[in-house]
């Protein structure tokens, strides 16, 4: 009688056990004040396969519980062969939590909104873009030639479509052609946010980048690397590494900077945005390590809004003639992590010196309290 009720009590054991590996339940929730709207989130894998062993990665779906509708994703693997995580993009609500299943079953096919490529046959570009907006940096090709230019340039859009291929091959950046343009003047400056070492209160130029590599591409996030050689910094030997990723619906580029350099003591660098002769609007928050403008209008080209945010303390920030600057420091070998990028009034979604300077606030305070995801 005791062997036939052990029976009975696996019969009801096993089920629940294979159930529990055919699934996983995420929760992510918002402590903040604020709604999070095409947030890309990213799920450490080795979790989700500790929940879910049995998941098969051609074959597995995403649920909103709620809607019972497929939520996008992508597997990341940040260049490497194993998967890293499992980025979703999701809406939460301010002050609320929202429900994920994933389980077994055949993936719709998403429309890919992030996307990064070198371009060698327009000398040497690397570009990158999303559904929001697009950016180049120049590489070996263009060095010693009258277009050559040192910092991050952006080409604005006005479509939720990836355009960069469209683009070069009609090989007219300067005309818009119902879907955006490249107008933006980037020169001997940093352009859209890019990172320098500054030394004896002089910007220390790299050459051009040499090297490149694409860890992933879409369709929410695409992260590649910029490697530059070593250089000339007021005496100081420098070489950079530059890991850059543009998640699907922001505005702004996550930048990690790797410098490597002689000697213990930090490096100071700097953030820059180009400024025009024009009268533009500024904002300088050294407290909250922002930096933004709103450029002046540019005739029937509309208006260009650049903006930077720094993770690390800034010491002070400077407007020259020709150039902001947002001035921190780098240890040797030890990444710093921020954020560049721009917005075009001519999308029609932000529109106005207020809107902008108000998204780099709100992007900050997301930074500073993120989503909190829980797996069962």
């Amino acid at each position: 009688m005791k062997l036939i009720n052990s029976f009975l009590g696996m019969a009801f054991i096993l089920p629940l056990f294979l159930f529990a590996q055919t699934k996983a339940n995420i929760s992510i929730q918002n402590n903040s004040a604020l709604d999070r709207k095409e947030t890309v989130v990213a799920l450490k894998w080795e979790t989700i396969v500790s929940h879910y062993p049995q998941i098969d990665t051609t074959n597995f779906v995403v649920i909103n519980s709620a809607t019972k509708k497929q939520v996008p994703f992508q597997l990341e693997h940040k260049g490497l062969k194993k998967i890293q995580n499992l980025l979703v993009q999701v809406d939460v609500k301010a002050k609320s939590t929202l429900s994920l299943l994933i389980q077994k079953g055949k993936p719709d096919a998403f429309i890919a909104k992030t996307y990064a490529r070198y371009v060698p046959e327009r000398k040497d570009d690397f570009a990158w873009e999303n559904d929001k907006i697009a950016f180049r940096a120049y590489g070996k090709a263009l060095e010693n030639t009258k277009e050559d230019a040192f910092g991050l340039d952006v080409w604005v859009k006005r479509t939720d479509r990836l355009i960069l291929n469209e683009r070069y091959k009609r090989n007219e950046y300067h005309v818009d052609h119902g879907d955006g343009m490249d107008y933006y003047h980037v020169g001997f400056s940093l352009g859209a946010g890019n990172m320098a070492p500054y030394v004896n209160d002089t910007i220390r130029y790299s050459a051009n980048y040499h090297q490149w590599k694409v860890l992933d591409n879409g369709p929410l996030r695409s992260t590649f690397q910029l490697i530059y050689d070593t250089w000339n910094a007021g005496g100081i030997k420098v070489k950079a590494t530059k890991t850059i990723s543009l998640d699907a619906g922001s505005q702004l580029s996550r930048i990690e900077n790797v410098y490597s350099f002689e000697g213990d003591k930090p490096l100071p660098v700097v953030v820059g945005i180009i400024k025009r002769p024009e009268t533009g609007i500024m904002s300088l928050n050294e407290q909250q390590g922002i930096m933004a403008y709103w450029e002046p209008t540019h005739g029937l080209d509309g208006t260009t809004a650049v903006g930077c945010i720094l993770t690390t303390p800034v010491n002070n920030m400077l407007v020259g003639n020709t150039q902001m600057l947002a001035k921190t420091a780098v240890k040797n070998n030890e990444p710093i992590i921020y954020y560049s990028g721009a917005a075009w009034d001519k999308a029609g979604k932000i529109t106005n010196a207020e809107q902008w300077f108000h998204y780099l606030d709100t992007f900050n305070q997301q930074i500073k309290e993120p989503l909190i995801i829980t797996l069962k």
